[in-house]
């Protein structure tokens, strides 16, 4: 083999390897999500379509943070701050969401359960999160999440004392269906 057929086959494998691992770090974040959302790693609250049907006599506190980026105009609040909830029953609360600006803003909402052991036995049926919301100046949405927790949480003994769960929202601006986390610096628009 001569030396520049070596050196065509070097740069045609570190050519593929470039190519390869651009691929996987476009591919890295929605494998990371889904991830996250079959497991429940990192807090991330499983997602059900109904109840289990079974409960246990076992009560979690269940507190609800609201939080919104600077950047959004919006006033964010759950209609109760903390439940106590039954494992295995469904709940529902319901959140208040105001635009408090001169005009009309889109945001996005994204969450979080702690403990991070927690999110694999939260179980939401119905949430407004990662959902495009567009308010108007001084238009209000109530906006609910259903949830329950799994029964299946009692066979877990690194939870076996958990008394409380807290699941947290924040409201980011957003472009094209994705939060936007920084602004220009005014304060009032989002960066983009």
């Amino acid at each position: 083999m001569t030396a520049a057929s070596r050196n065509r086959r070097t740069v045609l494998a570190c050519s593929a390897a470039v190519l390869a691992m651009t691929g996987l770090s476009f591919a890295a974040v929605p494998l990371y999500n889904l991830f996250c959302k079959v497991t429940g790693f990192a807090g991330t609250p499983m997602v059900g379509t109904a109840a289990t049907g079974k409960t246990s006599e076992r009560i979690v506190s269940v507190a609800f943070d609201a939080n919104v980026a600077p950047a959004l105009g919006w006033r964010f609040e759950a209609e109760k701050t903390e439940i106590r909830a039954q494992v295995g029953v469904t709940q529902t609360v319901f959140y208040k969401i105001t635009n408090t600006s001169s005009r009309p803003m889109t945001g996005i909402a994204t969450y979080n359960v702690q403990p991070n052991q927690s999110g694999a036995y939260f179980v939401k049926i119905q949430c407004f999160c990662f959902t495009e919301t567009t308010l108007q100046p001084g238009e209000t949405l109530e906006a609910p999440v259903v949830f329950y927790i799994d029964p299946e949480i009692e066979l877990n003994r690194e939870l076996a004392s958990l008394k409380s769960i807290t699941l947290s929202y924040t409201y980011f601006p957003s472009k094209n269906g994705q939060p936007v986390a920084e602004s220009k610096g005014d304060g009032n628009q989002p960066k983009l």
